[in-house]
C-alpha cells in the first residue's frame, strides 16, 4: 500500500464486481524485512528478500554511525517509495498499453470527499449509457455503496476498498480492468478515494487525470494543493447551482488554478441539476474520438486500411 503517506499497512484491499458479488482479495505490497549485523567484521554482503545484494565496508559502517539512525531509517524510507512508485508505475505502463490497444479512455477522477465525484458519474451515466459503453472502477476505502450506485445507474462496475489505504494504485486498476473487461471504444471511469493529495502521485495507466472542485470548497484549493491541479488535466467545478449561496469567486479560482496549472481546462457545471453537462458530455466523446485516433494512427501519419484484431 501507500508508503509515500504511510497509510494501510495494516489494509485488506479487496475486489467486488457489482454484478456478480465475487470478491477478489488483493495482496498487500511485501514488506522490507530488517536486518542486524555484526559491525566487527571488516567486509560484508546483505542478501535482500528481492534478491538483490550490496556490501559494506567498515569504512561505510562507521560513516553510518556518524549519521542519527533516524537519518537513516528516512533513506530507507526514501529507498523504499522509489521501488514502490517504480513498481506501480510500470504496472501502469502495462495497463496504458492495453486500454490503448482497445481505444479505450480512461479517466482517473479525483477530488476530496463530497464534491460530487459519484452523483458526477451517475449523471454521466445516465446520460451517455445509450450511446458509448461505460464502465466503472469505484474506489473507497470501505462499503460497496457508490459500487451499487454506479451499478444501479447501469454501468458494469467493480468496487476497489482499500482497507486503510487512501489511493487507488496501478495494480488495484489492472486486477479491476481484469473483471471488468470493458468493450473495445469504451470509457472507463475510475472514482478514486476522496483526498486531495495522495492520488496524485500514483500513475494507473489511465488517459488523463480530472480533479473535481466542489463551489462549497472555496476557491483557494489548487494553491493549497498544487500537485493535484498540476497533474490534471481537466478540472470540473461541481455545484455552481450552489454558487451565490457560498460567496464563491470564480474569476478567482480560475486564476488559482491557472498559476499551477496553465494548461488545465475547464468545465463549469451542476452535476444535481444537469447545468453544463452538455460542455462534459462533448469534452467525452471528443476525448473518445482522440483515442480511437491516436490508437490507429501509423508511425508514418497514415490509418490502416482493415480493422486489427485484438486479443
Amino acid at each position: 500500500m501507500c508508503k509515500t503517506c504511510g497509510c494501510g499497512d495494516e489494509a485488506q484491499a479487496k475486489i467486488t464486481n457489482m454484478q456478480t458479488g465475487k470478491q477478489v482479495d488483493l495482496e498487500g505490497e511485501t514488506q522490507e524485512h530488517a536486518h542486524t549485523h555484526d559491525h566487527s567484521l571488516d567486509d560484508h554482503t546483505h542478501i535482500h528478500a528481492d534478491g538483490t545484494t550490496h556490501s559494506h565496508t567498515r569504512e561505510d559502517d562507521d560513516d553510518h554511525h556518524r549519521h542519527h539512525h533516524g537519518g537513516a531509517e528516512q533513506g530507507q524510507i526514501l529507498s523504499l517509495q522509489r521501488r514502490l512508485l517504480a513498481k506501480n508505475d510500470a504496472i501502469a505502463a502495462q495497463s496504458r498499453v492495453w486500454l490503448q490497444g482497445r481505444e479505450i479512455l480512461a479517466l482517473n477522477i479525483m477530488s476530496s470527499p463530497g464534491a460530487g465525484k459519484t452523483t458526477l458519474l451517475e449523471r454521466t451515466i445516465a446520460e451517455l449509457k445509450d450511446e458509448v459503453p461505460l464502465f466503472v472502477i469505484e474506489g473507497d476505502q470501505a462499503t460497496s455503496v457508490d459500487g451499487e450506485r454506479m451499478r444501479v445507474a447501469g454501468a458494469s462496475t467493480v468496487q476497489v476498498n482499500t482497507g486503510a489505504g487512501c489511493h487507488l494504485e496501478a495494480d488495484m486498476i489492472a486486477r479491476g480492468l481484469m473483471e471488468l473487461r470493458p468493450s473495445t471504444g469504451a470509457i472507463v471511469m475510475i472514482e478514486n478515494v476522496g483526498n486531495l493529495v495522495c492520488p496524485a502521485l500514483f500513475d494507473l495507466g489511465e488517459s488523463c487525470k480530472v480533479v473535481i472542485l466542489s463551489v462549497t470548497e472555496g476557491e483557494d484549493k489548487p494553491l493549497k494543493y498544487p500537485q493535484m491541479f498540476q497533474a490534471a488535466r481537466l478540472m470540473i467545478i461541481n455545484k455552481i447551482d450552489l454558487a451565490p449561496y457560498v460567496e464563491f469567486d470564480r474569476e478567482r479560482c480560475l486564476v488559482n488554478a491557472r498559476r499551477v496549472n496553465q494548461n488545465i481546462e475547464v468545465i463549469e457545471l451542476s452535476s444535481k441539476t444537469g447545468e453544463g453537462f452538455l460542455t462534459l458530455r462533448a469534452w467525452l466523446l471528443q476525448e473518445l474520438a482522440r483515442t480511437r485516433d491516436e490508437t490507429w494512427r501509423l508511425s508514418d501519419g497514415s490509418r490502416p486500411e482493415g480493422l486489427i484484431e485484438m486479443h
